[in-house]
């Protein structure tokens, strides 16, 4: 498969990166193609403007020069990867700028739906798990981002990993996080990556 993988964080030194990093060599290691999308670096503008509104009546809406060179980049692969930290229980607002303004009407939803057979999301939580399962945080995120955005695009294959305790000064537990990205990324697209 081609994999498009979109990361979001503003050091490239963080720990977004270094499981961007892994996921990335276990894609490869399992014979996919893959293009990283480094939202920061690549000078994507996040705010949605008049040119790139929805036009509800009209499906066929030319977008600005910025969101059609993203849709096109996207037409390129069969499917999708992000990762990111989880801030405010929600992904970066880099990362929502970049669903509103290239996941647009016509080309994700309305006349057409995305053609891509599975999407991950990988989300860096600096809390502990239990932390998230508390009040069901993970529930609503899995849920807000499985079914209200991939399937609303025609996305089934979708699912949500978390990397909990982020933050922990234990090297141990920050190489468990990053073989599990490797794993995720070595598994993508298989039935047994549900168990990784």
């Amino acid at each position: 498969m081609k994999v498009l993988t979109v990361v979001t964080h503003p050091r490239t030194n963080s720990l977004t990166f270094a499981v961007a990093e892994r996921f990335v060599q276990g894609l490869k290691d399992a014979g996919h193609e893959v293009e990283v999308l480094d939202l920061h670096r690549s000078g994507f503008h996040p705010v949605l403007w008049e040119e790139d509104e929805p036009d509800w009546n009209n499906g066929d809406k030319k977008y600005s020069e910025e969101v059609e060179i993203e849709m096109e980049r996207m037409r390129k692969h069969d499917a999708l990867a992000f990762i990111f930290p989880i801030w405010w229980f929600s992904m970066p607002a880099m990362l929502k700028g970049y669903i509103d303004r290239v996941w647009n009407n016509g080309f994700a939803y309305g006349s057409r739906k995305l053609h891509h057979k599975h999407a991950l999301w990988i989300g860096l939580a600096a809390a502990p798990e239990d932390h998230f399962q508390k009040r069901n945080y993970d529930q609503m995120i899995a849920h807000h981002l499985n079914v209200g955005i991939s399937s609303y695009v025609g996305i089934d294959d979708s699912r949500v990993e978390f990397l909990y305790d982020t933050l922990a000064q234990n090297p141990a537990h920050i190489e468990l996080l990053l073989d599990r990205a490797y794993q995720m990324g070595f598994h993508y697209g298989k039935k047994e990556s549900l168990q990784v």
